[in-house]
């Protein structure tokens, strides 16, 4: 039996559009409120501001939804960012040339990622246990390697980049469709996009299928720090700094966008286009309650509510089958 037969089937694909449209129709209704609510949140400044809130963590949701599709969990992201703009702040300052500096950031990232998918694979770690140790190391390397300072980025044209637009649209979130177009063309119409999610439903049966069960949780860990460093070098650029603390509690904002955006935290089920909405949607909740002035507290509680209803339905969905 050859794994290269559809494994998506249509009701899947259906599925994934309709909740895509709920997405899609919950974004626009939030935003139709919150303009009415406050004159302030139709702004051109705030409509700005709000797409690069939002177009970081959108990129981090991307490359979790890799992860969390083969079964697994990458809680390292938000470390992996911080450490980031280090390696991209000391290898801008050394005087190499930014586009260096960015290739290597990105090797970087690649590099954690084939080291969680080493543990998990070779040594039998569970996803959460390495990747959380690697949070925690990764931070204290970066507080080593810079004695607890943050350093000074002399680029101002790597600077401006993430302050400019292009044809009225912030340069961050054009970031995002250069991230989210090769990345949806590889999970939902390539092979290997088929074994990853061949892998979360059922890595055993992929196995026999022969798929190369063990390359594609490497892949998808990869990928996933690729993500997360391409999202270091753009805070990087945009705060001016580096600084390995940087980022904190993002990897649970990136889980929450790609759970929000339909991705299975039991496997199998996701895209990409839902947690690209689900990271915006988040951005707008955050944005609108800071404009209505509503207690911090709030954000959090909203978004906590949301992840327990979709993944209540997703549990009953899966029961249904």
């Amino acid at each position: 039996m050859s794994i290269d037969a559809p494994v998506p089937v249509k009701a899947k694909r259906n599925y994934n559009v309709l909740f895509g449209l709920t997405l899609l129709a919950l974004l626009v209704l939030l935003w139709v409120a919150l303009s009415l609510a406050t004159t302030s949140f139709a702004s051109a400044n705030n409509i700005a501001n709000l797409l690069r809130q939002g177009s970081m963590i959108a990129i981090l949701a991307v490359g979790q939804t890799f992860v969390i599709i083969t079964g697994g969990i990458d809680l390292s992201v938000g470390a992996v960012v911080g450490f980031s703009t280090v390696v991209t702040a000391m290898m801008i300052n050394a005087g190499f040339p930014v586009w260096i500096a960015i290739l290597a950031t990105l090797l970087v990232g690649i590099a954690i990622g084939t080291f969680h998918g080493f543990g998990i694979v070779k040594m039998g770690l569970p996803p959460f246990i390495i990747t959380l140790a690697t949070l925690t190391s990764l931070r204290g390397i970066g507080l080593l390697i810079t004695n607890g300072n943050s350093i000074s980025i002399n680029n101002d044209a790597f600077q401006a980049f993430s302050r400019n637009s292009f044809l009225g649209v912030p340069n961050l979130f054009w970031m995002v469709i250069l991230v989210g177009v090769p990345a949806y063309i590889f999970l939902h119409h390539s092979r290997w996009g088929r074994y990853l999610f061949s892998v979360g439903s059922n890595a055993e049966a992929a196995r026999l299928s022969g798929v190369n069960v063990q390359r594609t949780i490497y892949m998808a860990y990869m990928l996933s720090g690729l993500c997360a460093a391409f999202v270091g070098v753009l805070l990087a650029s945009r705060i001016g700094i580096g600084n390995p603390t940087q980022a904190e509690g993002w990897e649970l904002q990136a889980i929450a966008s790609s759970v929000i955006g339909g991705t299975s935290l039991f496997g199998a089920v996701g895209s990409v286009h839902g947690p690209l909405l689900g990271a915006f949607i988040l951005a707008t909740i955050n944005n609108g309650a800071n404009l209505l002035n509503l207690n911090s507290f709030w954000q959090r509680i909203i978004t906590g509510v949301l992840i327990i209803v979709i993944v209540f339905f997703d549990g009953l969905r899966r029961r249904s089958k």
